[in-house]
């Protein structure tokens, strides 16, 4: 029973990491084209 819970913590946690994973990746993107615009739009 304790494997069973234990398996289901792990596998949570996954999903947890792969979720931060997805926002970082949206941050870091979101970041780089804010300062693309900027930069075109700068003289």
């Amino acid at each position: 029973m304790a494997s069973k819970a234990r398996r289901i913590t792990n596998a949570s946690r996954g999903t947890a990491n792969a979720w931060h994973f997805y926002h970082a990746l949206v941050f870091v993107v979101t970041v780089l084209c804010g300062s693309f615009v900027v930069a075109l739009s700068a003289p």
